[in-house]
């Protein structure tokens, strides 16, 4: 999966947030300093080329959508930063959690039931 860039992650930001929008629409929702109109425009242009983001057409003018499931991306996203960051290794980031952000007991608590139910919903194992 391609990686985006930081202008190309908020576009599809906005539109997995809206569904669907038109390039001002889009311009409305991003950070200041916006980017000129005609820069957008290019932004989702590349994006759908690359089947991205899909649009309606209403004459000349176009209303995208995403093609990218957020959660592909996410998902997708994370495991770059983990790998880059952590040898690829969830032990090693959970432990960088555990040590340097100072997580409460009941948010270790929550983790730890995430990983007993998991063990216990996986196939094969009893």
């Amino acid at each position: 999966m391609k990686r985006l860039n930081h202008k190309e992650e908020e576009v599809m930001t906005i539109l997995w947030r809206l569904g669907n929008a038109f390039v001002n629409d889009i311009l409305a929702e991003m950070e200041e300093p916006k980017p000129p109109y005609n820069t957008v425009s290019s932004i989702v242009r590349k994006l759908e080329a690359e089947g991205l983001v899909g649009y309606d057409a209403f004459g000349k003018t176009h209303r995208y959508f995403p093609i990218l499931k957020k959660e592909d991306y996410r998902a997708n996203a994370f495991r770059r930063f983990m790998d880059n960051y952590f040898g690829g290794s969830p032990s090693a980031l959970l432990s960088y959690f555990v040590q340097e952000e100072n997580l409460e007991a009941a948010e270790l608590e929550k983790l730890l039931n995430a990983i007993k139910n998991r063990e216990e919903n996986e196939p094969g194992t009893t």
